[in-house]
């Protein structure tokens, strides 16, 4: 069915309400609006659904929602009684018409004679990840669309492990959502008739309380500043009320919230874009921590799975980590905290995504503990730590990826940005006793391991057409690439989605044991290297640059040529 058709179809079926019906007439003669509204699904990938709020198939609405909530549980009808029983737990966040996506997945999960559980109020997604598991349930869903602006929203889905759903799960529930051309034969529950029938339970503090204790009970250290000065944005997200309680608890005196990003905000005014990877979103943090005489400013992103951080240098002056680095520090922390405390075990192991730098991995060597590398997403970086829970003997420390997302213990299979405020102002606290800083620390591990550096250059190419020059990109560059820059030459060549590694030393090529993804990898021989791909939730090529060098400067020097010559080849792909 072309777009036009589908646009007419969803303004003339009585399925579909009057506020849709209004918003679809307004752009009757904007066809290139109808297109793009019309042109396609909203697909429904191993990230769930994220897109623009509005009316249409590749919008975010109720209709898409409980679409994809009839594929999920159709999936799990066919499973059987017991992940019937076993039920899926909700959340969702501050965003525009969450409350209301939630509450009609659990509707229609009710229809279909599958329990569902829903928060009470906004929650952070790892408390998602944690209740899918305390509560053994068969899946979970949470409505958010992270850091993404205020015109989108999202929906993301879980399995039982409480880690997002892999490529297997994802594509049955697609193939349901595929056979489901008619609406109107969507299966739902009145609320009222669902609580009866012990289909639709609310669910809030008790869970938080449990949740809370268990973030606390990875606490490493008490000899600790607790007097340390912090400043907190949650903007306008779900972090506010269990950042700020475990802080709390965990004794931290001297903690301020900025004012203006305190509550939930839908349209993220102060911010508009509630990235804390971009510095921008950092203004009101920097304004008040300046005033206070602030040690730390830290920011969780709406949906509280990210954490970002600033730290005050000897000047006075604020200066932002990277995830790169704020990975490094929560793995030389964590380490060197073990070890003192005896608990770092010999099968100990650390698992990054494969665009996420080395420094972490060389630390982790140094303290004996090995690194495994996994797909971007947690859904891939909880996934190993699922496999080796089956087999019972890894010991499971830490996992992250550069793009500000780190968790630590088991408890939780997604990123996490309670467990990560708490264990940042920890060491924060620890290395202010000892009268230094993060960014001591920093430097410090630089001088023992070298100093990497890293730039992440994101490309937003939106619509139609822009995927199409997404695609154009990757199909080009995947044979014709740059081979030097400067004085290094290309060692090995990785291309994820061939599942193929190219040694030019060697001249051999060899299978690598990793799922299929477009990504592509360039390893030069002194160790700088360089990846290429496609975002899987937002309208981006990404390009991640990373060096080493004996100095700041050398290693940015590098970064620099890197960039110029990668740059100048992608832009010549029209």
């Amino acid at each position: 069915m072309d777009y036009q058709k589908k646009y007419d179809q969803w303004v003339k079926h009585e399925y579909f309400d009057e506020k849709i019906r209004e918003e679809l007439l307004e752009i009757k003669e904007n066809y290139e609006e109808i297109e793009d509204r019309f042109y396609k699904d909203l697909e429904f990938g191993t990230a769930g659904l994220r897109g623009k709020i509005g009316a249409g198939t590749n919008r975010m609405n109720v209709y898409i929602i409980a679409r994809a909530t009839q594929g999920l549980a159709d999936f799990i009808v066919k499973k059987g009684k017991a992940y019937m029983n076993r039920g899926v737990v909700i959340a969702y966040d501050s965003r525009h018409f969450s409350k209301e996506f939630a509450k009609k997945a659990a509707l229609v999960l009710a229809g279909n004679h599958v329990k569902a559980y829903l928060f009470e109020d906004l929650r952070p997604t790892p408390e998602l990840s944690f209740a899918v598991r305390r509560l053994s349930t068969a899946s979970g869903i949470v409505i958010t669309a992270s850091h993404n602006p205020r015109e989108y929203n999202g929906y993301k889905v879980y399995w039982e492990e409480g880690s997002q759903i892999l490529e297997d799960v994802a594509s049955a529930i697609t193939e349901n959502i595929k056979l489901i051309e008619d609406f109107s034969i969507i299966k739902e529950m009145d609320e009222e008739e669902a609580i009866q029938k012990g289909l639709l339970e609310i669910i809030g503090k008790d869970m938080d309380d449990e949740y809370i204790e268990k973030v606390k009970g990875l606490s490493l250290r008490e000899d600790i500043d607790k007097e340390i000065n912090i400043v907190y944005t949650p903007l306008n997200g779900t972090g506010n009320i269990p950042v700020r309680r475990v802080l709390k608890e965990r004794g931290f005196k001297n903690v301020t919230v900025v004012p203006e990003q305190e509550k939930p905000d839908p349209d993220f005014t102060t911010v508009g874009y509630p990235n804390p990877e971009d510095v921008k979103a950092f203004k009101y943090a920097q304004n008040l921590g300046k005033k206070i005489h602030a040690d730390l400013l830290i920011a969780t992103d709406p949906d509280c799975d990210r954490l970002a951080a600033m730290i005050k240098n000897e000047k006075d002056e604020y200066i932002a980590l990277n995830g790169n680095q704020t990975g490094a520090l929560f793995i030389q922390y964590i380490l060197e905290a073990k070890e003192e405390n005896k608990t770092l075990k010999e099968n100990s192991y650390i698992v990054k995504s494969i665009v996420t730098g080395d420094l972490g991995k060389t630390i982790a060597k140094d303290y004996g503990v090995k690194t495994y590398e996994a797909l971007t997403g947690f859904k891939n970086i909880c996934g190993i730590v699922n496999e080796f829970e089956k087999s019972g003997n890894h010991d499971f420390v830490f996992g992250y990826e550069e793009s500000i997302g780190y968790v630590a213990g088991t408890f939780v299979r997604d990123k996490d940005a309670v467990i990560s405020s708490m264990l940042l102002c920890e060491a924060a606290a620890y290395y202010k006793k000892q009268g230094k800083t993060l960014l001591d620390v920093l430097e410090e591990v630089y001088k023992k391991h070298g100093y990497y550096q890293e730039k992440l250059i994101s490309l937003v190419l939106e619509g139609i057409e822009g995927k199409n020059r997404i695609d154009r990109m990757m199909k080009i560059y995947r044979d014709t690439y740059p081979t030097e820059i400067g004085d290094s030459k290309l060692a090995k060549y990785i291309d994820y989605q061939k599942q193929v590694s190219f040694d030019f030393l060697k001249e051999k090529e060899e299978l690598i044991d990793i799922p299929v993804s477009n990504v592509l990898k360039f390893i030069f021989d002194d160790g700088s290297w360089y990846a290429v791909r496609p975002s899987g939730t937002e309208p981006k090529i990404k390009i991640y640059l990373y060096t080493k060098g004996d100095t700041l400067e050398i290693s940015q020097e590098k970064i620099k040529n890197m960039e110029k010559i990668i740059m100048k080849r992608l832009e010549e792909i029209e």
